[in-house]
């Protein structure tokens, strides 16, 4: 299936701030050669950064900065899940992560569409001794925002 046969609808939209964004650790692992689009983008919610080098998101009013990935495999969201210790049938607190819906804005602040995103709970958050980045902004290997990625 090329690019231009793959409708809008049939993909699998991830909003990704943490390992998974292009250029950092997991990008290339998980997301090289099975994207079919990338934008810059953000979501309402709170950013952290974790000791143990990754970063984690809550719900909340801030703006939370990265990239809206869209994928045609829909078995992404597998691999996706057991990167993030996501299992859907657990009970949310035995997870690390749990998988929703949001909605993801252009830089513009115009609505996008929605995805999926991986969320922790204010509570994993303060155990594993997570600290607010203000901004929005989480890079582990040193990289700025970037407004347009060359897949």
């Amino acid at each position: 299936m090329t690019e231009s046969n793959i409708k809008f609808s049939d993909l699998v939209r991830v909003f990704v701030y943490g390992t998974l964004k292009p250029g950092e650790a997991n990008y290339k692992r998980y997301c090289a050669g099975k994207i079919v689009d990338v934008k810059t983008a953000f979501v309402k919610g709170k950013l952290f950064a974790l000791p143990m080098g990754y970063p984690a998101m809550t719900l909340g009013d801030d703006q939370v900065h990265g990239y809206l990935l869209s994928f045609s495999n829909p078995n992404i969201l597998n691999e996706l899940d057991v990167l993030e210790n996501y299992q859907p049938n657990r009970q949310a607190s035995e997870n690390l992560y749990n998988r929703q819906i949001i909605e993801v804005y252009e830089p513009q602040s115009l609505s996008y569409s929605w995805a999926w995103v991986y969320l922790m709970t204010l509570e994993q958050v303060e155990q594993l001794g997570g600290f607010l980045q203000p901004g929005g902004w989480w890079s582990g290997c040193g990289l700025t925002p970037k407004y347009s990625y060359n897949l």
